[in-house]
């Protein structure tokens, strides 16, 4: 991570870490960053999400990009994939993103995708941070150089939309529930299962600015689940703020999470001849999803934690599923980026193929217990946790308990002091008792 992008792009408060002034210069600095080699003014889209502090970010970004001398294209709120989407379908220079996902309404981010409709590399993310930091030696655009503000919200979505729906077929003859985070999901889900002809009832789908994923959402699967049950719904799905996941839950209100989603998905491409080499997951998915693909006859690499990393591997090997158990799946074959809404449409399509209900489906796969706990442990320090011999010690202890039928990973927090303590096994209690003893062992390390 550099100074002020994370693993998903610049986020802060608004007003506190990411204020105008800061939106400003980097807008400035990525026009100027991505830019630098064309013969031409160059066009770079900006889409956001519904929070309150959109308008104001949205507004200092465009100021930024005319200012370097580039064209910014006003989106509106729309999901973060059709950001991606649109960037590339139009042969827009850059798309940018402002959302802060699953957070609370008074975080904000900004995401920036290349030409390609990828998340831009560590190389070109460091360029754009020296611009910001050595802002007084950038020299804006004069005269006719100067940049424009276009104004094209009223097309993004449909067209998004439209592209969307054409991945799947007629969804009718399911009753659906969609929680939409009253956010930009809330701009297009509706459009999209209207076209595939769905039965669908849509909550949390009126935001005012401040409702963005309130007791909604991805995170937040209650009302959701609670709905289904009384309903008498086939399934639920569930949005984040900017729509680049989604979670479920099925008929009984259990959750549907990403390993879930994925494994169905991956093993029907396989079925139907059209997976390519298998699914990319990240380190924190569970041994069941393991064991289902490898009943099934999927191959599974792993990754670092971030949807970067498994694009960056699903690039390097070609693969076209992967994603992540937070329900960030990229199905490459239709989308750069993670597209909650194209996933919901992908499973919801197997689901009806298969005349099962979203339990059994589900149900194939069989995760194993898993518990995580935080402990805090100094920044710099967190790093090096893993080489402290109490704790291989505990590492070693876990190995021999479990053999193959369980783990325990130890990884530090991207953006927190502390360390994540995750351990998974067959055996619930036991992952329970082992979790606490390797996490007081660390605590004991640091209290000294």
């Amino acid at each position: 991570m550099g100074k002020y992008f994370g693993t998903d792009g610049i986020r802060g408060v608004a007003n506190v870490e990411l204020d105008a002034q800061l939106a400003y210069q980097a807008g400035f600095a990525a026009a100027a960053v991505l830019t630098k080699n064309l013969n031409r003014r160059a066009k770079i889209y900006i889409g956001r999400d519904t929070r309150v502090s959109g308008d104001m970010l949205e507004a200092a970004l465009a100021a930024g990009i005319c200012a370097a001398g580039a064209d910014a294209a006003l989106l509106g709120v729309v999901p973060t994939p059709a950001v991606a989407y649109l960037t590339v379908a139009h042969g827009a220079d850059a798309g940018i993103v402002i959302s802060a996902s699953h957070n609370p309404f008074e975080h904000n981010g900004v995401k920036i995708f290349g030409g390609q409709g990828r998340k831009l590399s560590d190389q070109l993310e460091k360029e754009v941070e020296r611009l910001i930091d050595n802002f007084e030696q950038c020299k804006p655009a004069v005269g006719p150089a100067v940049g424009r503000i276009l104004r094209i919200e009223q097309s993004a979505c449909q067209e998004y939309a439209a592209h969307v729906a054409q991945a799947g077929n007629s969804l009718a003859g399911l009753r659906i529930a969609a929680d939409c985070a009253n956010g930009a999901a809330s701009q297009t889900a509706p459009e999209i299962f209207r076209l595939l002809d769905a039965r669908c009832d849509f909550i949390f789908c009126q935001p005012d600015g401040v409702n963005i994923n309130a007791g909604c959402g991805s995170t937040h699967l209650e009302a959701l689940a609670q709905k289904v049950k009384e309903g008498g719904y086939d399934v639920g799905i569930a949005f984040d703020g900017d729509a680049d996941r989604c979670l479920m839950v099925d008929e009984t209100g259990q959750t549907i999470d990403g390993d879930q989603i994925m494994g169905v998905i991956a093993a029907d491409m396989q079925q139907r001849g059209v997976l390519k080499g298998g699914l990319v997951a990240t380190v924190m998915s569970n041994l069941g999803l393991h064991a289902f693909l490898k009943e099934n006859e999927v191959p599974i690499v792993t990754t670092k934690v971030g949807d970067r990393f498994v694009l960056e591997r699903m690039m390097q090997d070609g693969w076209n599923i992967g994603g992540e158990q937070s329900g960030h799946v990229i199905l490459s074959d239709y989308a750069t980026t993670g597209d909650g809404e194209l996933t919901a449409i992908t499973f919801l399509q197997i689901l009806k193929r298969s005349g099962k209900k979203a339990s059994q489906l589900a149900g194939e796969i069989q995760k194993y217990p898993q518990k995580t706990v935080n402990v805090p442990v100094p920044n710099s320090q967190k790093k090096t946790v893993g080489q402290r011999p109490e704790v291989q010690a505990v590492e070693q202890e876990i190995a021999r308990l479990f053999g193959q039928d369980g783990r325990i990973l130890i990884r530090p927090s991207g953006t927190e002091a502390l360390v994540r303590v995750m351990v998974e096994g067959k055996d619930a209690a036991l992952v329970e008792q082992m979790v606490q003893k390797a996490a007081r062992v660390i605590e004991t390390i640091y209290a000294q």
